[in-house]
């Protein structure tokens, strides 16, 4: 069974956090909570961290008496939780393009994605043509199948812009991105076209960060912050570089990337301005191809 609308991991984090929630409402530690139920303290270490897929029931059962709860809509909630969590999204059905930890794994659920991208369009705002192109250039692979693939897999990841619930996408997208010609004059047009589109969609904020604008405080690199509407789930930050894929949980590195983006936010055009200013790139470039 996939899920569309669910999220196994943040469904699991949930979880966990009510669990170790209850444990700190009594007052014990972990070891003191494994020693009353005759478990090894990993074994409450990794269910309260989330690294336990699957809790069963019969356990979460002795944890959920062992803390007391007895309300029947809660237990009910908590097994709904763990069940949940065992449930694969669609994207494991690529595993083969996302890899072991998916973005949309985290999309699926979010209420909010701030995004900044330095040198391509945001892959939520991608069309398939320049999706391709990037892929091409990238030259991970030449193989037609596999960048097909690549493809359809970006363009499920955007079907949460249009579900209900959507999240609000706020993209900061650097002017360096915008005049970059990926998959030649007609795809760029085409992208830059969809993007200008898009902007006037309800959940979608788009600003563009132009040359003009100098300096600015991410510099460092691209980087994508996730929030979740239910307050114990604690938002995320994604980090994709050449080596690896990073997701950052803790708190200061998450109020470091909020600081980041609403720094961002003000060195970029406004989200009024920014439609006509893609236009004028866009006129740019039926310019040249008229001379």
């Amino acid at each position: 069974m996939r899920s569309r609308l669910h999220s196994p991991t943040v469904r699991l984090r949930r979880l966990a956090a009510e669990l170790r929630r209850h444990r700190e409402a009594n007052g014990w530690s972990v070891s003191e909570t494994a020693g009353r139920l005759g478990w090894r303290s990993p074994k409450v270490s990794k269910i309260e961290n989330g690294e336990s897929r699957r809790l069963s029931a019969d356990d979460l059962d002795k944890l959920l008496n062992l803390y007391g709860v007895e309300e029947r809509g809660e237990r009910e909630a908590l097994h709904r939780l763990a069940k949940e969590a065992t449930v694969q999204g669609w994207w494991a059905n690529y595993r083969d393009a996302f890899g072991s930890r998916a973005l949309p794994d985290f999309e699926t659920e979010a209420s909010a994605i701030r995004t900044y991208e330095a040198l391509v369009v945001p892959g939520l705002l991608q069309t398939p043509e320049y999706a391709e192109a990037v892929f091409k250039g990238a030259g991970l692979t030449d193989d037609a199948v596999s960048i097909r693939r690549l493809v359809q897999a970006r363009m499920e990841r955007q079907h949460i812009l249009f579900r209900p619930p959507a999240p609000h996408l706020w993209a900061v997208i650097d002017e360096a991105a915008l005049r970059r010609v990926i998959g030649g004059r007609e795809v760029m047009r085409d992208q830059l076209q969809h993007l200008v589109n898009m902007a006037g969609h309800h959940n979608v904020d788009l600003q563009v960060l132009p040359f003009s604008s100098g300096s600015h405080p991410a510099l460092s690199g691209d980087f994508t912050l996730l929030e979740f509407q239910d307050p114990l789930d604690q938002s995320i930050v994604y980090v994709d570089t050449a080596s690896d894929v990073r997701f950052l949980e803790k708190p200061d590195e998450i109020e470091r990337y909020s600081l980041i983006f609403g720094r961002l936010q003000g060195h970029a055009l406004s989200a009024a301005e920014s439609p006509v200013y893609i236009r004028d790139i866009m006129a740019g470039l039926e310019s040249d191809d008229r001379e």
